[in-house]
């Protein structure tokens, strides 16, 4: 099972906040973290942009990762949402094994609480 992290900026904490629920309800993700306050310098169009975006810290498995992929790109309304994928190389058994089944809508209501 491959772990992938995905970096997805929103332009404000409403759109962060609908796409983080939709991917995790779908179980296209197994946790989206919303990390507000980020400063996005970038050329758009020919021009230099400063805006003040929410980044998307999406966590999934790469079985999963072309439906997320679409599925970003049909709640996201920005015209090129950034959307970079990577691949983690460890992590603890116990947080990749329940991101696994999270994933997989396989956790029970039951299970231990979201292994932070």
């Amino acid at each position: 099972m491959a772990a992938i992290v995905i970096h997805c900026s929103c332009p404000d904490a409403a759109s962060a906040a609908r796409i983080a629920r939709a991917l995790v309800d779908e179980r296209l993700a197994a946790c989206v973290q919303v990390l507000p306050g980020m400063t996005s310098t970038y050329r758009w169009h020919g021009e230099v942009h400063v805006d003040t975006e929410v980044l998307l810290l999406i966590k999934t498995v790469a079985a999963r990762l072309d439906a997320l992929k679409a599925r970003i790109a049909a709640l996201h309304p920005y015209e090129v949402p950034e959307l970079l994928a990577f691949e983690a190389v460890d992590g603890a058994p116990g947080y990749l094994g329940w991101l696994e089944q999270a994933c997989a809508g396989l956790e029970s209501p039951d299970a231990a609480t979201h292994p932070r």
